[in-house]
């Protein structure tokens, strides 16, 4: 479970930076991995931890604009452009792995609610609690076949 966290804690960091400076994913991605090469007790070496990174940070961006569509569904009262960007891609990086059936819907919300905690403000736990608990309730409404590109 941790090396996943650590994952989806590399991953909102990538997305955050290509989401504010307009940096390519995939180069922020190789950079982050690379800056950590030289130290061994930085989770981003561990096999499990890099790996589910890379899934999460490609298959997000191949899907961003289903996944933004998908979240203005879920919180239409707050247009995805106008999230902060922390917000904004911790429920990108839930979404995804809910869509693409990378973890039970329980533990994407459990996960992304911690991370929220940690790098987001006073308001972003319920906030993502929220508009994910939205999420899942029509995630269960829609069929089987609609998934994401993994």
């Amino acid at each position: 479970m941790k090396g996943k966290r650590e994952a989806r804690i590399l991953a909102l960091q990538v997305l955050y930076e290509t989401d504010t400076a307009q940096h390519q994913a995939g180069e922020v991605l190789q950079r982050h991995l690379r800056d950590c090469a030289g130290d061994p007790d930085n989770p981003a070496n561990d096999a499990v931890t890099r790996d589910y990174a890379i899934r999460l940070v490609s298959g997000i961006v191949r899907n961003l604009a289903e996944l933004d569509d998908f979240l203005a569904q879920c919180a239409p009262d707050f247009p995805v452009s106008n999230l902060s960007p922390i917000d904004r891609n911790i429920l990108r990086v839930a979404v995804y792995e809910m869509r693409a059936n990378l973890a039970p819907v329980r533990v994407a919300v459990n996960e992304a609610v911690e991370i929220a905690k940690r790098y987001g403000s006073d308001t972003s736990p319920r906030f993502v609690n929220g508009a994910l608990g939205a999420a899942a309730a029509r995630l269960s409404a829609l069929p089987a076949a609609d998934e994401l590109t993994t």
